[in-house]
């Protein structure tokens, strides 16, 4: 069953690039949090997303938010990608696609991972989501967008 919009998010706890265990319920209560699934590390859609993400980091994080990518990627694959395009958010690895099946991002062709973005707010509760495999920019639009009507607490 997907997650919805007005569901709560479902918390997780995965690895980061740093190697360090990140859940969900960790920002909650302090932070929104925009949940971005993306395909693979390095490759052209994923690293125009991703640059897009960090173009706006400080966007986001003015608006009170963090952001968060998840891939099947192991952490040390993530170090690489983050370190090749100076990303300064968390990227998380799901190798066992654990928690993209438990918010039911859909694959893309029934073979791609999907790339869907959630946005989440500080009380827990998906408040947008985005499913668009290929218009990486508009992921970070939609996000600020979003965040930007939200209230402030």
């Amino acid at each position: 069953m997907a997650v919805k919009v007005g569901d709560i998010a479902p918390d997780f706890t995965l690895t980061s690039q740093t190697g360090e265990s990140v859940s969900l319920k960790d920002f909650q209560g302090k932070k929104s949090v925009v949940l971005y699934f993306y395909p693979k590390d390095d490759t052209p859609g994923c690293t125009a997303e991703a640059c897009a993400f960090r173009d706006s980091y400080q966007v986001f994080k003015d608006a009170g938010a963090e952001v968060i990518g998840i891939s099947s990627d192991t952490a040390q694959s993530h170090q690489q990608f983050a370190t090749k395009y100076n990303l300064p958010f968390i990227l998380l690895s799901d190798t066992g696609n654990k928690v993209r099946q438990l918010y039911g991002v859909p694959a893309t062709m029934w073979v791609l991972p999907g790339r869907v973005t959630y946005i989440i707010d500080q009380d827990g509760i998906v408040r947008h989501l985005f499913d668009s495999m290929l218009e990486f920019q508009r992921h970070v639009e939609e996000a600020l967008t979003t965040l930007k009507a939200l209230p402030i607490s």
